[in-house]
């Protein structure tokens, strides 16, 4: 076996990247972004951000980093996909029984934010969460593939399985319960939640670390926007 710090089918051990990962850094030589840049409202920024990750061609842009916390306020995050954005808010779908809509029954809040790296933003929305209407819900199941229904069905999101087989056979079972049916209705435990914005903040990295950070805020009387030290 190699010492430690030695290198072994190309792959550096342990001290290797402990000697590295300090001298690791990208310099951000962003456009500057300022109040005169913001569109009028959150959506429109958001949306605007968004389309112009998606002309990058950026792996999943619509990507986000789903922040929850627990009763006991024992924080878990996992990546969602965005499927919703209006004035009302940030919209991803789930299994309601998975331990991230457990979080959500009981705290009520949320936080997510679009990791844009290659370009050097991103962009975090944080406030209260609710249950999207059943109507939405089965507009959007309409139109996920037939397999992601199927897996919706099949699986026992966040609950410890035997094994691999355990979800292939599961699968199976479904498959064969829905094999003459057209339209596979979406399951009971299933649906959408939505972030209702009190603050969505956008980043722009800058060079020397000073990035830009501009956020708009909910208050009483409107959104305003406020600028964050980086």
């Amino acid at each position: 076996m190699p010492e430690l710090g030695e290198v072994d089918n190309g792959v550096a051990a342990s001290s290797d990247v402990t000697v590295r990962l300090p001298n690791m850094r990208v310099s951000y030589d962003g456009e500057a972004f300022d109040e005169t840049s913001l569109a009028p409202t959150w959506t429109e920024q958001l949306q605007l951000w968004l389309d112009q990750a998606v002309a990058a061609g950026l792996p999943e842009p619509n990507a986000m980093v789903l922040a929850t916390a627990n009763a006991d306020g024992v924080p878990s995050s996992r990546t969602v996909l965005c499927k919703g954005l209006d004035e009302r808010g940030i919209v991803f779908y789930t299994n309601y029984t998975s331990a991230k809509s457990h979080d959500l029954t009981v705290t009520r809040y949320a936080s997510v934010t679009f990791p844009w790296y290659p370009l050097h933003r991103q962009v975090t929305v944080r406030g209260e969460v609710e249950k999207v209407s059943a109507a939405e819900t089965a507009a959007y199941w309409a139109t996920r593939p037939r397999g992601s229904q199927l897996g919706a069905w099949a699986s026992p999101q966040s609950r410890p399985v035997a094994d691999r087989r355990a979800l292939d056979n599961a699968l199976k079972a479904i498959e064969r319960r829905f094999a003459d049916v057209e339209e596979i209705p979406v399951p009971p435990h299933w649906g959408g939640w939505r972030v209702r914005p009190e603050t969505v903040e956008f980043w722009q990295g800058r060079q020397d670390r000073l990035h830009d950070r501009l956020r708009y805020v909910c208050t009483e009387d409107g959104w305003r926007v406020e600028r964050v030290a980086p």
